[in-house]
């Protein structure tokens, strides 16, 4: 069984040995734990640090690329390497390594395929109340859509096993934490949370600059999702506001034109309840087309998490052949 701690990082070389000097190297139920850094363009000696360290592996991107892809840069060079289980966390050193054992311990008594780390958010000095707030909000806007208990969905400490790792996918490009939940919770995987505690704040968060955008974007990122994995469901409750108002627009047309009997004909109330019952059932039809098309979604998901499994096979494969061959050599050397 092995574990691979992987961590995105970008110009860290300030943080990024206090972080890797907390990481284990021996977790209860893993024979293996390894090291993996994502450097996502960094002009500092981010990487060199790193391999001071004795990082195990090295991902370089030439230039930012952002969290999301750096995320997911990791979860491939992960599953190449052959792990199980995959760890991800800041290079911050936000959250406490010493919890990675209680991450990991639900996936290996197969109770869950991903865990994330809850932190103490009313504890945590340097957020502001604003920022609790919404983090509250977030969360709970993150439970209802993806069908999971999940207490802090922002959290960037998490676990995820071998099997979730190869089907998740993340579109957005501003960060993953909300993306990975809502397609994990969609797709049926068993999700969880765990409480984590953090450490000492050493720097400013680089992806929430505002309040104001973080919140867009991530109320952005929900709806994306949702319309992605739910657009009957979505597109049925977006038809039925104005097809429920040109319903009852055109009920008091009648009760006019009818019961009262007024002269008024009413025709410009009568074309606005036309047009509003158009555009709902107009959406309904979005919502039946898109369904259709999440079927081929779905077909072509199962497709890449079988050339997903087929090339990290492959990898392993490569890599174990390598690792006979220079046993053999040093056999022979030996001789």
């Amino acid at each position: 069984m092995k574990l691979i701690i992987q961590i995105p990082c970008y110009n860290e070389e300030a943080t990024l040995p206090i972080t890797l000097g907390d990481l284990p190297r021996q977790v209860p139920g893993i024979d293996d734990v390894e090291w993996l850094i994502i450097n996502d363009g960094s002009t500092d000696r981010t990487v060199e640090v790193a391999r001071e360290w004795g990082v195990d592996h090295i991902v370089d991107f030439d230039h930012n690329r952002g969290l999301a892809k750096a995320f997911m840069a990791g979860l491939e060079a992960s599953l190449k390497a052959g792990a199980d289980i995959i760890v991800n966390t800041d290079a911050d050193n936000q959250y406490y390594a010493g919890d990675i054992p209680r991450l990991v311990e639900p996936i290996l008594a197969g109770q869950a395929e991903i865990v994330i780390g809850a932190r103490p958010i009313q504890r945590i000095r340097h957020f502001s109340p604003v920022k609790k707030v919404l983090q509250k909000l977030g969360s709970w806007a993150v439970r209802m859509a993806s069908r999971t208990s999940v207490a802090d969905a922002p959290s960037g400490f998490r676990a995820i096993s071998r099997q979730a790792a190869l089907q998740l996918n993340v579109f957005n490009e501003y960060t993953y934490t909300l993306e990975t939940i809502i397609q994990a919770g969609q797709r049926g995987m068993a999700v969880i949370s765990v409480p984590v505690h953090t450490n000492d704040y050493l720097r400013p968060s680089r992806l929430v600059k505002s309040i104001v955008s973080y919140v867009q974007r991530s109320l952005l990122t929900i709806l994306r999702i949702f319309v992605t994995y739910r657009p009957l469901q979505f597109f049925t409750i977006l038809g039925a506001i104005p097809f429920s108002a040109g319903f009852l627009l055109g009920l008091r047309w009648l009760y006019f034109f009818l019961i009262v009997g007024s002269d008024r004909t009413r025709v410009p109330s009568l074309i606005l309840t036309a047009i509003l019952i158009l555009i709902g059932v107009q959406l309904w039809v979005f919502g039946l087309v898109a369904d259709l098309l999440s079927v081929n979604r779905k077909l072509l998901e199962d497709i890449q998490l079988r050339l997903r499994r087929n090339d990290i096979e492959t990898e392993r494969q490569r890599r174990l052949l390598q690792q006979q061959s220079s046993s053999l050599k040093v056999g022979r050397s030996g001789r």
